[in-house]
């Protein structure tokens, strides 16, 4: 996990995304934000990409492939699996299979979209926090 690498994003709703970017903004994250419609477009980045990413933040549902197939494709990918990158469900709605279901997957974390800006902000505020302290494996990787 490179903390200062970029923050991927994958949400389908362009509303949403102007929202995140804004509080990554507002908040000062230095780290570049990458966004992508669907959980394709990231896995081809993460795929291709030099870049070691900080944190990876997936909506659920989405076209193409959604947020659980992403995180299988990631998971069970032995290149990307060993960069650590911490994943992340961001998502309307919450159902107790789908909990259950991401964590056995290994999602460090699944959260509900609150309807204020500012609950979200304050969210977005703990995970960085956290994150920015956390020790992963891939910080002994040579």
């Amino acid at each position: 996990m490179t903390k200062d690498g970029p923050i991927i994003v994958i949400e389908d709703d362009i509303d949403d995304q102007d929202i995140i970017f804004d509080i990554f903004k507002k908040i000062g994250v230095s780290n570049e934000i990458v966004f992508f419609a669907d959980g394709s477009l990231a896995l081809e980045y993460l795929n291709n990409s030099e870049n070691k990413p900080f944190l990876i933040l997936s909506d659920v549902n989405m076209p193409k492939m959604g947020g659980f197939e992403l995180r299988k494709q990631i998971h069970t990918n032995e290149q990307l699996s060993r960069k650590c990158i911490p994943f992340l469900f961001f998502t309307t709605g919450v159902h107790k299979k789908a909990v259950f279901d991401a964590y056995n997957m290994s999602v460090q974390g699944y959260f509900q979209k609150p309807d204020s800006t500012g609950e979200l902000e304050e969210i977005i505020r703990v995970i960085l926090a956290y994150w920015q302290r956390c020790i992963a494996p891939s910080e002994y990787l040579a």
